[in-house]
């Protein structure tokens, strides 16, 4: 893991959904996102609606041109990691000023999808799936 000065660490939070896990970094710049080192039309195969989604909190103030998104995830799948990407973002605004957390709040970006695959118990076929049972 990268070490940051107390400068740069102002814009990195990190965002989860599933097992889906985003380190995202908000940098000032011109609105390009890279994730994992890629351009971010690129990693999500030209799907635009995929970036808007994810740039949706900065949307919310206007400030989608005014932040370069750098992301390293893994994990999960593409739609996992589209909203922890996105959950990334909106806390990644919050340390940077406070003052966008009722917004935020209200709109339900700043929620954390807890729900994650049940392990599987021993004499199961799954986690909840039992062999079939015959009373005769």
């Amino acid at each position: 893991m990268a070490k940051y000065n107390e400068a740069e660490k102002n814009g990195i939070a990190i965002g989860r959904r599933k097992s889906a896990m985003a380190r995202v970094r908000l940098v000032p710049g011109t609105g390009e996102v890279k994730i994992n080192k890629i351009l971010g039309l690129d990693y999500f195969h030209n799907s635009a609606k995929s970036i808007e989604s994810c740039r949706s909190p900065l949307h919310l103030f206007g400030l989608a041109e005014s932040y370069n998104i750098e992301v390293e995830t893994s994990g999960g799948g593409l739609e996992g990691q589209i909203q922890a990407i996105r959950l990334g973002i909106a806390r990644a605004l919050i340390q940077d000023d406070t003052s966008t957390r009722p917004l935020l709040k209200s709109k339900g970006l700043l929620q954390r999808d807890s729900r994650i695959k049940e392990r599987k118990k021993c004499g199961l076929k799954k986690a909840r799936k039992a062999s079939q049972y015959s009373k005769r």
